[in-house]
């Protein structure tokens, strides 16, 4: 448990997901029914989240003391067997685990820390007993810039960690703020990959009364830290970090000519982005988590490069199947669909090969 209060912020966060959370989890809220056989095993799911028992623990106790709200059950009892079975009946090969909201930073130094070094271990094990079927993005506590340096470097390093998971912001600030930048040079150093999920903006969490925040606000929230790297030449000053939006970019499919327009007029931008806003835009990855369906997959496909979408399920909050029959129902061409399923993400993280 953490020795500091928790931001007002945090709490409404896990306030928020202790409430909405089992209505939305895979094992109380199965989407699809099962396919009728077995599945093959080629899948790579670059949206999956572990639940280490030990921070589900801490998060529950966080959340019982600050609100009185219990975790759901299905993320206290998570285990890698369980997402193994069902990763076999549907066909996943491997899942690369990242955390979801509200990750690991609480404003508290020590407790970042600790609790990314717990999650991190976890996965690392799960890798180490079960080959081949996971897969790290390593979270970091950002704005505590030495914490994460030095996290990064182990869990690249020691853990041999697959790249970084990231929140869209962090108590309200976005990643192209300039405090991130020591922290994305030497991730551009390292020619890292980054993972990034959405999470609620401070403003924004209440703004409509009973709906689930992330219905709306994790789009939006994933475009406002895309728009963040763009003003601030995050991209162009960083051009060896590969960065994977979830949730297929969020919003961008739908706003990125609009911004483009905007922003390829700044005479400033352009001296930190001379090939122009879509350039950059173009060297984006995207996971097909929440847009597997025709409106959304159209925008995402006629905006990304055909070799940067990337399979993502969402699980456990999300059926593996609910992506799965939601992409094969657009009926793409067997070297696309392939390529979104597996081809892409070797492309991206070759130690997979092996």
């Amino acid at each position: 448990m953490i020795d500091q209060p928790i931001s007002a912020t945090r709490r409404r966060i896990l306030a928020t997901l202790g409430a909405i959370g089992a209505s939305t989890l895979l094992p109380m809220s199965p989407l699809l029914a099962a396919p009728a056989g077995p599945a093959k095993r080629d899948r790579i799911d670059v949206h999956f989240h572990m639940m280490p028992p030990s921070y589900m623990k801490e998060e529950h106790d966080r959340v019982s003391i600050s609100h009185g709200g219990v975790a759901p059950s299905a993320m206290l009892s998570w285990t890698p067997q369980k997402a193994i079975d069902l990763m076999d009946e549907f066909g996943v090969a491997t899942g690369i685990a990242s955390t979801s909201t509200p990750g690991v930073w609480y404003g508290d130094v020590a407790a970042g820390r600790r609790l990314s070094r717990v999650w991190s271990e976890y996965a690392a094990q799960a890798i180490r007993d079960y080959p081949g079927r996971f897969g790290l993005f390593a979270p970091l506590p950002l704005p505590d810039t030495e914490g994460s340096l030095q996290e990064a470097a182990y869990v690249l390093d020691t853990l041999k960690a697959d790249g970084i998971g990231l929140l869209s912001n962090y108590d309200g600030k976005y990643l192209g703020d300039q405090s991130y930048a020591p922290v994305f040079e030497e991730l551009n150093r390292r020619k890292s990959v980054v993972f990034v999920h959405p999470t609620f903006a401070p403003c924004c969490m209440t703004i409509l009364p009973n709906t689930a925040p992330q219905l709306e606000e994790f789009p939006i929230d994933t475009m406002r830290t895309i728009t963040s790297l763009l003003i601030n030449g995050s991209f162009g000053r960083f051009p060896d970090i590969k960065f994977i939006f979830s949730h297929g970019g969020g919003t961008l499919p739908m706003l990125a000519g609009r911004v483009a327009e905007q922003l390829d007029r700044d005479a400033k931008l352009k001296e930190q982005l001379p090939q122009g806003t879509m350039h950059e835009v173009k060297r984006l990855y995207f996971d097909t988590a929440s847009v597997a369906n025709p409106s959304a997959m159209a925008g995402l496909l006629k905006l990304a490069d055909r070799g940067h979408v990337l399979f993502g399920s969402d699980y456990p909050f999300v059926a593996f199947e609910a992506g799965i029959k939601g992409i094969a129902e657009i009926k793409l061409a067997a070297a696309e669909q392939r390529g979104i399923d597996r081809d892409n993400a070797l492309a991206l993280l070759p130690r997979l090969k092996a």
